[in-house]
């Protein structure tokens, strides 16, 4: 199957996308990016090379990202005999997803949301870490536009589907009782300020870093997930199953990596926002409003984040969105 067909059916089969989903919808220039990336990490695919795949911007962030920055992942994985460590960035999980059914990535870092529903589905993951929980999503509106969420009735609210955020939406409608009252459609967070100045949607349900930004540039918040328990979202790390049979040490180490890397950005916390804030384009004192280091995990499988994977995985079961249920301690790798 070609990359462009593979995109296209899975991305309205197997991820979350309940919108409709045409084959000849043009793809983001990032989703094509990150598939032409991946297509050439598939042919050197072996056991010295390690392919991870990340959401986000041109370099990953938080302990995976400052791992990278600092040297820690090139340093102990070399140490493993991994000569090469390659990465591939993606636009959102469901993109990722591909990838990972598709052999072409060894390890994913994403949402909790696309990485349970793709758990859910029966595809061969493990989850080996909890790398962020409590991450906040936000509603944000239009200006002079609604002030509360009974005023969204008979409006249309966009969010990048298959995400945290998307879950925390559909959560939260239905917290309110108005689902029924408005419509959801899918835009990706980097043409929601447009959107929203247009007027084109009432409201967007969007990240812990733009969220913020959109607030300082005027546009009024309706609600954040911080005021609702069990909406808020997690990071995960996860590997395939085939991966992890050729490499059954990989989880213990790659979580030591991630461990020290955490411990190190929090050390080194002004350091830390500076690079987060050269990366995502946002100001520094945005970051440190979206991402208190308190939510960065120094362990594998924080109680608190579990809690919090768990009520994520049985709302999306509930709702549909998770074609079946499945025990967290079985997706877990189990640490030695």
């Amino acid at each position: 199957m070609s990359s462009t067909r593979l995109s296209t059916s899975m991305a309205c089969v197997l991820l979350l996308l309940t919108t409709g989903c045409s084959q000849g919808e043009t793809k983001s220039a990032q989703s094509v990016e990150a598939v032409n990336v991946n297509n050439t990490l598939a042919a050197s695919n072996n056991i010295s090379t390690l392919r991870i795949g990340y959401v986000g911007s041109s370099e990953p962030t938080g302990p995976l990202g400052w791992a990278k920055k600092k040297g820690i992942l090139d340093r102990e994985l070399q140490k493993s005999g991994f000569k090469n460590i390659t990465f591939a960035r993606f636009p959102n999980g469901p993109d990722l997803n591909e990838a990972l059914v598709a052999g072409q990535l060894d390890v994913g870092s994403l949402g909790d949301t696309p990485a349970i529903v793709l758990r859910a589905r029966g595809q061969e993951t493990r989850l080996l870490r909890i790398t962020q929980f409590n991450t906040t999503a936000w509603l944000v509106a239009k200006k002079n536009g609604p002030r509360s969420l009974a005023e969204l009735k008979g409006q249309k609210i966009a969010t990048q589907k298959g995400s945290y955020m998307h879950r925390y939406l559909l959560g939260l409608l239905a917290e309110a009782k108005i689902a029924k009252d408005v419509k959801v459609v899918h835009l990706m967070t980097t043409e929601a300020k447009a959107a929203l100045e247009r007027g084109d949607v009432a409201a967007y349900a969007t990240s812990s870093d733009l969220g913020p930004f959109l607030k300082s540039q005027g546009f009024p918040v309706i609600d954040s997930s911080a005021n609702h328990q069990g909406l808020s979202g997690t990071s995960l790390v996860v590997a395939t199953e085939s991966f992890l049979a050729k490499q059954p040490d990989f989880s213990h180490k790659f979580n030591a990596i991630l461990t020290e890397a955490a411990k190190d950005l929090k050390a080194n916390s002004e350091e830390y926002y500076q690079y987060h804030a050269q990366i995502t384009k946002y100001p520094i004192d945005i970051i440190k409003v979206s991402l208190p280091l308190k939510q960065i995990s120094e362990e594998p499988l924080p109680v608190e984040g579990v809690k919090l994977l768990e009520g994520t995985k049985n709302f999306l079961v509930s709702q549909g969105l998770a074609k079946s249920n499945f025990q967290l301690t079985d997706w877990a790798i189990k640490e030695k």
